[in-house]
């Protein structure tokens, strides 16, 4: 099996939304759609998911980024995809045709009718929601420590790392360094890394004691690295300023394209309303029960921020 494209998600809240370059991937090659004249924006969304019914297929952009949305081999794999397969067969429409593209360049793609909905975990933030619509949540992402084999210096959260007085592995510009320094860690005791592997390789080198990312990249990351005298703590809920961050992400639809997103919700719905079934879809790419987006946790409180 071809090991997968990752790319780095924790730098998604830096990178800019501006037009980037759209690359094909070998094989996923899908079909134009009509545009309104001058603009480049896709005609009557209204009832899109009418001519996706009758199209027999769904264009979705995705980034190329592990465990969320990527290619394996000559598949389509990952959390987005195997949920959006999930439902859009559920709603008539049976082929997902993949576009791969730069994270930056989903949303512009979108937005251009290059494809019709986004399938790359995205997170929901104020910032897209002024441009794009998205669905309810389709995870929440609790952060999670890894620690070497053992846990040896008997961590649990962030605020157990600032009460033993360890060295902490965040990814450079990341939230978790915010999260840290709520919980009281100092700065002297964090150390920024510049990507993901950087984070485990200085823990098995003694240069940190944990590394404080997502629970789902860092079980991805200990899966990667097989072997790896590693283990990655139950997930928790960081505390800033009495909110509770769960760093949810989800679809992304055009805001034209109401009826479409209305039956995805639903159907989404039911499968996060079912936790052994959500498990039992993306399992594999590490998403647990944990995972699972809260039924209070709603898109619209989201995205007013």
């Amino acid at each position: 099996m071809n090991r997968p494209l990752s790319l780095d998600r924790r730098r998604f809240l830096t990178r800019s939304l501006g037009i980037g370059t759209l690359i094909a991937a070998p094989g996923f090659l899908g079909a134009c759609s009509r545009t309104e004249v001058g603009t480049g924006a896709p005609a009557g969304d209204a009832d899109l998911l009418e001519k996706l019914r009758k199209r027999g297929h769904v264009r979705v952009g995705f980034a190329g980024e592990a465990p969320y949305g990527f290619q394996d081999g000559d598949e389509l794999a990952g959390e987005a995809p195997t949920l959006h397969r999930e439902i859009f067969t559920a709603l008539g429409v049976p082929e997902l045709r993949p576009h791969l593209a730069e994270f930056g360049a989903l949303i512009p793609g979108l937005l251009a009718g290059r494809f019709d909905v986004v399938s790359a975990g995205m997170a929901i933030t104020p910032e897209r929601c002024a441009k794009v619509a998205f669905s309810q949540p389709e995870f929440v992402s609790p952060t999670a420590l890894m620690v070497r084999k053992g846990n040896p210096k008997g961590l649990s959260d962030l605020a157990s790392c600032a009460a033993g007085q360890v060295r902490v592995g965040v990814l450079t510009a990341a939230v978790e360094a915010s999260y840290a320094e709520e919980a009281g860690v100092p700065d002297g005791s964090v150390l920024q890394v510049g990507r993901q592997q950087d984070g485990l390789d200085a823990l098995l080198a003694g240069r940190i004691d944990a590394f404080a990312l997502t629970g789902i990249s860092l079980r991805w990351l200990a899966r990667t690295n097989a072997g790896a005298a590693v283990e990655v703590l139950e997930p928790f809920v960081p505390v800033v300023d009495g909110v509770s961050r769960y760093s949810p992400g989800g679809a992304v639809f055009r805001k034209g394209a109401d009826s479409l997103r209305r039956a995805f919700d639903d159907e989404l719905a039911r499968i996060t309303g079912d936790p052994a079934r959500y498990v039992r879809l993306i399992g594999k790419y590490g998403f647990t029960e944990r995972e699972v987006p809260p039924r209070s946790l709603r898109t619209a409180e989201l995205c007013a921020g």
